[in-house]
């Protein structure tokens, strides 16, 4: 499936975009609202490094995959764990990645006002429904304020049933992120290996059912475990 059919846009104008979000922090953003509340009043950068030693080396193994329809997703400067986000799991109990140990995940936080989050949304889908496993899965987070209405009229208009629901109303793993320089508008994406460490990210869409984002979460997979 070509970026165009997918997203809208010709993958120049996407990767762009995606380049772009990073030049924006601390400023204006993409699709950026102001925050309401936060999971916690500190920042996740107080965890400790030395809990991910392999990350690293992980992260350079996948660095080549970075290209073409992904090629924004960049490796972060601090491997770390991030187990301070909060949200809400399908049955509406409170989870943080933690509960995900043992999966690599592609931890994506989305809104129904952000117009590139719809476009994407139907992407990030197909990709869990070709890759998800018990050893990869795509956490969706939509940070909509108020009940559950909006984000999930759409998911269905868009046939979009092989995500998890995920959801954080107070917008706090969003404010979790900005405080850690990693989100600076939506959507946001972050690839976290199986034991919840931070490999990579990037800030803006992408194609992610295209086989660019395949080949990196595959590499991911096969790459050596922390």
């Amino acid at each position: 499936m070509s970026v165009k059919k997918t997203l809208g846009l010709p993958a120049g104008k996407l990767i762009a975009i995606a380049g772009l979000a990073g030049l924006l922090a601390g400023g204006a953003a993409i699709y950026v609202k102001e925050s309401l509340s936060g999971n916690a009043t500190g920042a996740v950068a107080s965890a400790d490094p030395a809990a991910c030693p392999l990350a690293a080396a992980k992260a350079e193994a996948i660095t080549p995959f970075s290209k073409g329809q992904v090629a924004a997703m960049r490796t972060v400067d601090e491997h770390r764990a991030l187990p301070d986000l909060v949200f809400d799991g399908p049955d509406g109990k409170k989870k943080t990645i933690a509960d995900f140990a043992g999966k690599t995940l592609l931890v994506n936080l989305w809104a129904t006002w952000c117009v590139p989050c719809r476009e994407e949304m139907p992407a990030l889908n197909a990709l869990q429904k070709d890759l998800g496993s018990d050893k990869f899965e795509v956490v969706a987070i939509n940070i909509d304020t108020g009940d559950d209405e909006k984000p999930k009229t759409f998911l269905d208009e868009t046939k979009v049933h092989d995500l998890g629901y995920y959801r954080d109303a107070s917008m706090g793993v969003f404010n979790t992120l900005k405080k850690e320089g990693l989100a600076f508008g939506l959507p946001v994406t972050l690839l976290m290996d199986d034991k919840g460490c931070l490999i990579s990210a990037m800030n803006g869409p992408a194609a992610w059912d295209s086989e660019d984002a395949k080949a990196l979460i595959n590499a991911a997979l096969a790459s050596p475990k922390s």
